[in-house]
């Protein structure tokens, strides 16, 4: 006997893959970062790159392109050289999932880097969609341009120390202005320089 409609109906219904909880709420891995004497570690590099299903050495080449040093890959570790805060460590994480894993039509991670001449192609295996990977500007051109005491400059916040400043990045610096918090642009003073480390003041 013939199955009836709603039979069937329901039949189909129950063949149709649901999206993944993980799918559908997909959260950047948090950076577990420590400082051990001149270097910090990133001690779940190797977790996160395969949460976010991207090849080892993009990952690392970027990050070491973010903080302006130089790192290795150490078992499940990165280790990379210099001191830097945890709250930043996890902005580039972030910063990088935002522009190498995430879709831009669905918010969905199931993307895949797609190399296309000399450039990287976000293609979603959700939606279809794909898009020219962003990479964040300013670097190189504010890299030639060495910061000096007493000069005015413009950054954006893109974290909080342990002690509460706002931190940015400019090329091989990391930046520490107090009273501000992540997702400001504003303009500072440099006040003082120590290595790649400098203190500012906010333009009034």
């Amino acid at each position: 006997m013939a199955e009836s409609y709603e039979a069937l109906l329901k039949k189909a219904y129950t063949r149709i893959t649901e999206p993944s909880e993980s799918t559908e709420r997909f959260t950047t891995p948090e950076a577990k970062s420590y400082i051990e004497g001149k270097t910090t570690v990133l001690e779940n590099f190797v977790e996160i790159a395969g949460i976010v299903r991207r090849d080892q050495d993009h990952l690392m080449k970027y990050l070491v392109g973010e903080l302006g040093t130089m790192g290795k890959v150490d078992g499940n570790r990165a280790i990379f050289n210099g001191k830097f805060e945890a709250s930043l460590i996890n902005s580039l994480v972030k910063n990088y999932v935002e522009d190498y894993v995430i879709c831009s039509e669905c918010g969905k991670p199931d993307t895949r880097l797609v190399k296309d001449d000399r450039f990287h192609i976000l293609r979603c295996d959700a939606c279809g969609g794909h898009r020219p990977v962003k990479k964040r500007k300013a670097k190189a051109e504010s890299s030639k341009q060495e910061i000096q005491e007493g000069s005015i400059i413009e950054v954006e916040i893109l974290s909080l120390s342990k002690r509460g400043d706002g931190v940015a990045k400019r090329g091989k610096y990391i930046i520490f202005v107090p009273r501000t918090k992540p997702g400001q642009r504003i303009r500072v003073k440099v006040a003082r320089i120590s290595g790649s480390i400098i203190f500012t003041e906010p333009v009034t």
